[in-house]
């Protein structure tokens, strides 16, 4: 019998059936137990969890990250362009941001609402109800035209050429059975599915690699490492005849055709800003370091929030290797015709290379914790939105209802998101470039949400109207430009008349340099409005201020291992950038 099969086998169908089976029965046993120590349904509970180890908490922040768009987005983006789009990758320093400056004004807030907030209880509080009930709708449009949507639908390209299922079974197949999960699972069945899948992602993406190496350096690895790199410095040619090469993150020639994707140090500013915005205020990820035990000590919730966002760091520096890396295998091994395998299309480039370099059986435990990575991911938005819904609409507008009758408004939100999610998604698809389309949403509506959270949280002069007219007019002008990056192929088109000739600066500056520009100029303005409009009161800025008792606390809550450990994050995202500049 054949164990290296460039296709799957009955043994692998055998072992996706069996881990199905598994993975659920885990999950629900999990779920089970959490509710017999509830002794009765909790909406904080089931919105937020309990605390969970620090090591949880990291697998969870890395599994919530990790979705079809990586399978598919990450690994043929790094097949088509190389390593340029590591810059969105390479940021386990950012969520070390999160961990050690921004969960302890959180957890401030925490403690004195008395309850769990979400990031627009924050703003509510920081300005103005209307700041956070914008945050909230913002959110929520976000996670349904660019979360829910876009991972559906690249888990139905990637169900497709891993599994062969077609698009549609595999894209709505996936959201209806995240949809399912989330509803009876809560943020218990999140966090259990993410530890139990991002070991099996982790090891499976990484035998991909060693093994796709393997196979292009004809059972070396570090020849394999060396062809890859020589290829890709063979990419890229110019209109000048010059090859610039896939292999560096940073493009500094305009004749660089990955210029305009990727223009000089604008690409690190620009992913800097979509990625404090990601990692230290999305809602979906500061979700998974908020949950605490009832009565427990702020010290350990700090420690233990922190801890896990280092945890995380160090996992966020794989998906390049898991993911961006084995693409551009994939595009070596294809350019070489006695290789045996075939590339058709870039965005197939993961599943082709799982199909292609895994022997029969670990095929099927591999696929197992890929589909689990998939629902993890989606399930995250699915109950951020329901988070969203629950705590920011719904209570205030229905005060003292039973903690049953919030779980279920959070389960009905979220089939509420699963409904429109597969409504969108043919939309989206017509709306051209999945990549197009995904980046320049997220630049656009990052500059907003960057500039009234740190000046919220850094300046006290900052006024709650101020922090109203930033999210408001920042939301505005990102909307407006995504408008005209519709109407004109994202400044593509030569567009005539009076308007678009006397706005091209608006509409043809590159997105990245436009991104950068607008959290300038929104923060002028924020500073600008605080000048002419009254001051925060003593409460809002009691909300924002450490007191000297809560000062200890803090420094209680880390010593010189936590540095230590934070300072290799940093040091293996520079060696990343000092190796590929």
């Amino acid at each position: 019998m054949n164990w290296n099969p460039h296709h799957f086998i009955w043994l692998d169908w055998i072992i996706i059936a069996v881990g199905i089976v598994a993975v659920t029965w885990a999950v629900w046993r999990s779920i089970q137990k959490d509710k017999r120590l509830q002794a009765g349904a909790d909406s904080e509970d089931y919105l937020f969890g309990k605390g969970e180890p620090w090591y949880i908490i990291g697998a969870a922040i890395f599994a919530a990250n990790i979705g079809s768009e990586h399978l598919v987005g990450l690994a043929g983006t790094g097949a088509k362009a190389g390593v340029g789009m590591a810059h969105w990758e390479m940021q386990g320093w950012m969520i070390l941001i999160l961990g050690w400056l921004f969960v302890p004004f959180y957890q401030l807030m925490n403690n004195k609402l008395g309850k769990i907030i979400t990031m627009p209880d924050f703003l509510k509080n920081r300005y103005t109800p209307a700041t956070g009930s914008w945050l909230s709708i913002i959110t929520l449009v976000a996670y349904v035209l660019t979360k829910v949507s876009v991972t559906a639908f690249t888990g139905g390209i990637f169900m497709e050429s891993l599994l062969g299922l077609p698009f549609w079974f595999g894209a709505i197949g996936l959201i209806v059975l995240t949809g399912i999960f989330t509803v009876f699972g809560g943020m218990k069945g999140v966090m259990t599915l993410s530890a139990i899948q991002t070991p099996i992602l982790i090891i499976g993406s990484l035998l991909v690699l060693f093994l796709g190496l393997a196979a292009l350096g004809a059972g070396n690895i570090g020849d394999g490492w060396t062809n890859m790199i020589e290829f890709s410095r063979s990419l890229n040619v110019g209109e000048d005849g010059v090859a610039y090469g896939t292999n560096h993150m940073f493009h500094f020639n305009t004749g660089d055709p990955l210029y305009d994707d990727y223009p000089g140090f604008w690409v690190f500013i620009g992913a800097s800003i979509i990625g404090l915005w990601y990692w230290a205020t999305d809602q979906h990820i500061v979700q998974r370091v908020l949950g605490q035990q009832k009565g427990e000590a702020t010290e350990v919730v700090l420690k233990r929030a922190r801890r896990g966002t280092i945890a995380a760091g160090y996992l966020k520096v794989l998906p390049v290797f898991m993911f961006l890396i084995p693409g551009m295998i994939a595009a070596a091994l294809a350019a070489r015709p006695d290789s045996g395998f075939a590339l058709d299309d870039p965005d197939t480039a993961f599943g082709s290379m799982v199909k292609f370099v895994l022997p029969a059986g670990v095929k099927g435990i591999v696929t197992i914790g890929f589909i689990s990575a998939l629902v993890a991911s989606l399930a995250a938005f699915f109950n951020s939105c329901a988070t969203l819904f629950t705590e920011d609409f719904y209570k205030p507008m229905f005060k003292g209802k039973t903690e049953e009758t919030y779980v279920l408004v959070g389960r009905i939100a979220t089939v509420v998101v699963v409904i429109l999610g597969i409504v969108w998604i043919p939309v989206m698809m017509s709306l051209g470039s999945l990549y197009d389309y995904l980046q320049g949403i997220q630049s656009l509506l990052a500059p907003a949400m960057v500039a009234v959270f740190v000046l919220g949280i850094f300046s006290k002069k900052i006024t709650p109207k101020a922090g109203e007219a930033g999210m408001i007019v920042g939301f505005a002008i990102g909307m407006v430009r995504l408008l005209t990056n519709i109407l004109t192929n994202s400044g593509k088109d030569v567009m005539t008349g009076w308007f678009w000739e006397s706005t091209t600066w608006f509409w043809q500056t590159n997105w990245l340099i436009f991104e950068v520009w607008l959290l300038v100029f929104i923060m002028g303005m924020m500073v600008v409005i605080s000048f002419f409009t009254p001051k925060p009161t003593a409460k809002q800025v009691e909300f924002v201020t450490f007191t000297d008792d809560y000062k200890s606390i803090i420094r209680k809550s880390w010593n010189k291992w936590d540095v230590i450990a934070s300072l290799g994050v940093v040091a293996l995202c520079a060696l990343f950038y000092w190796y590929f500049w």
